[in-house]
């Protein structure tokens, strides 16, 4: 029997690089609603609830087909983190139905690339045992192992080692960036930790192009061409047969 699983799309009012930037459109629709249509499309999402302090946001959450449920003020700062946010849906639904799910997504509406598809492969390796915690992540194109930092006395020094920077990448430890685009754990380790990340979570790994994190209007235009390639039909590039070539 497939575990019941809750996606929270949390999406504050208040924004700095665009004005309302969880409603604001990408390809014509509001840009959470992306993440709403994901989870929906989802073959292992029963449930999708918005998180938001802002009603604009919560009736276009609704419009959506998303549950919208009203957060405290004081969970909608520029600081506020994500736990306390799943932390408030999860103790409402068990005040309000006496509801708890067995696994927990947090799909953030400023990744909106992600596909149903990703949540159902992030949320399947919570199959295995030995996995608590599933954190979508990108492959950075340069290795953070060879950044250089000073030291007090402005001289450099490797953040890791000396000789790290000098490496050839290769030679250096795989490294992901997370990606903000799923994050999935199991309620009981969330409820033990509040926490996202234990010492039991593992990667799922997302291509660069579809891991684009909307801050400001460039990358609003960035996420626009890769949906303008994605649906403009696609050439056959093979070459002709010899009896098409000569008529």
């Amino acid at each position: 029997m497939k575990p019941t699983v809750l996606a929270v799309v949390p999406a504050r009012g208040g924004s700095k690089g665009i004005l309302r930037k969880n409603i604001a459109r990408l390809a014509g629709r509001p840009l959470l609603c992306w993440s709403i249509a994901a989870a929906h499309d989802s073959a292992s999402v029963h449930r999708v609830i918005v998180s938001s302090d802002c009603s604009t946001i919560l009736r276009v959450a609704r419009e959506c087909g998303a549950q919208a449920m009203p957060r405290p003020d004081a969970l909608a700062t520029d600081s506020a983190p994500s736990e306390p946010v799943l932390s408030h849906v999860i103790e409402t639904l068990q005040a309000r139905e006496n509801v708890l799910p067995e696994i927990i997504v947090l799909l953030q509406p400023t990744t909106p690339l992600r596909t149903a598809e990703d949540i159902d492969l992030a949320v399947a390796m919570l199959d295995d045992p030995d996995c608590d915690a599933v954190i979508s992540v990108s492959v950075p194109r340069h290795s953070p192992f060879k950044a250089l930092v000073t030291r007090e006395d402005g001289t450099l020094k490797g953040m890791v080692s000396d000789e790290a920077p000098f490496k050839r990448r290769q030679d250096l430890p795989e490294a992901y960036f997370p990606n903000g685009a799923i994050y999935a754990i199991r309620t009981e380790v969330f409820l033990e930790h509040e926490r996202l990340m234990t010492a039991r979570t593992r990667p799922y790994v997302m291509p660069s192009e579809r891991s684009i994190d909307i801050d400001d209007a460039e990358d609003l235009e960035r996420a626009e061409a890769y949906l303008r390639k994605q649906a403009a039909p696609k050439r056959d590039s093979r070459p002709p047969a010899w009896s098409e070539a000569m008529g």
